[in-house]
């Protein structure tokens, strides 16, 4: 098969772009695969930093730029392509079509235009339930749920130290800002009470970010708490193992019903921080409940206290950290790589 992938953020190196690449790079193995982008130099970053295959993949042009004929023409050559939608539903005259949306798009009833091209995608997947329920309203469709891959065999679990943690990109204005600054204040609290342990925030941060970063590590300033750029795979790995729990606020004071895009619509570093051990105590919004089962693999929050509240208590409880603990390993598992591409395997091959 000749099969093509598109995704209008690829140079974001996000969550998305693990999630089309992982399935490219497995079905390279015995099809020919493009991956359209105008910058081709793009390909051995991305390798790197996500640490994924990409060696039997050609990355050609971006087909998508193109104008609508010679757009429609070289779609036509290829047998499937899978696009990640950025709300938008692009032509293509390919005989299959996957349509892939990772953000939850509110948008009134699709147009007459948008239907006739929605005709053409055999099929509609999301990330997760979350997605889900305003992508089918959205675009009147019946969507499947195919969660992200985790790699969780890479996965280390060490001695667990007195480590809060928490993953996520330093950025205040972007989709779905972190709520570092939230994390930070609740922690203040916990020292008082807690003392010994420290809190660890490890993010990608871009020029544009630095500002944001200033003021969390103002904000830090005379408490343990220490906060780490761009930390290389490995690196994060080593603190993931060390972690005793994963703190994630994501969607904090965000209406989830007015502004779903301000959600975790999944949560791949949540399901990484299991994987290790540590004990999540997760914000119960978007993806995250789909991840977590309060008191059975880890915590649910809403406010700032029951942060503090549930943190505490595993902190005071170390039987209930390690039992939840051993439970957030074992729940991991439902999100491997091999799921992930058994779950397509049996959409494009049946």
């Amino acid at each position: 098969m000749k099969i093509g992938f598109y995704s209008p953020y690829l140079d974001t190196f996000g969550g998305g772009e693990r999630y089309i690449l992982t399935l490219a790079s497995h079905l390279s193995k015995n099809n020919q695969v493009d991956v359209f982008w105008d910058d081709v130099t793009i390909k051995a970053p991305l390798a790197r930093f996500l640490r994924i295959d990409l060696t039997k993949i050609d990355f050609e042009k971006n087909i998508f730029n193109k104008k609508f004929l010679s757009k429609a023409l070289t779609t036509k050559k290829y047998d499937l392509l899978f696009i990640l939608s950025d709300g938008s539903v692009p032509t293509t005259l390919a005989p299959r079509n996957i349509l892939h949306f990772q953000v939850p798009f509110i948008f009134p009833k699709p147009s007459f235009i948008t239907k006739i091209k929605l005709k053409n995608y055999q099929h509609v997947v999301v990330n997760s339930n979350f997605t889900k329920k305003f992508i089918d309203k959205s675009f009147q469709v019946n969507s499947k749920v195919i969660y992200p891959p985790v790699d969780i065999k890479l996965a280390k679990v060490s001695p667990k130290e007195k480590i809060i943690l928490s993953v996520g990109r330093f950025s205040a204005a972007q989709l779905h800002p972190k709520k570092q600054e939230t994390l930070i204040d609740v922690f203040k609290e916990i020292s008082k009470e807690a003392p010994g342990w420290r809190l660890i925030l490890i993010g990608q941060a871009k020029k544009e970010d630095q500002k944001y970063l200033r003021s969390l590590r103002k904000q830090s300033r005379g408490f343990a708490i220490r906060i780490k750029e761009n930390v290389s795979a490995d690196g994060l790995s080593q603190i993931y193992a060390k972690a005793s729990i994963y703190w994630h606020a994501t969607g904090f004071g965000e209406d989830e019903a007015k502004n779903p895009e301000k959600m975790e619509h999944f949560g791949i570093a949540t399901v990484e921080s299991c994987a290790s051990g540590a004990v999540p105590v997760v914000i119960g919004k978007g993806g995250q409940r789909e991840i977590v089962e309060d008191g059975k693999n880890g915590f649910l929050w809403s406010t700032k206290t029951q942060l503090f509240e549930k943190t505490l208590e595993l902190i005071k409880h170390p039987d209930l950290m390690d039992k939840l603990s051993r439970a957030a390993i074992s729940s991991s598992t439902r999100f491997s790589t091999q799921k992930f591409i058994n779950d397509y395997e049996k959409i494009i091959f049946s």
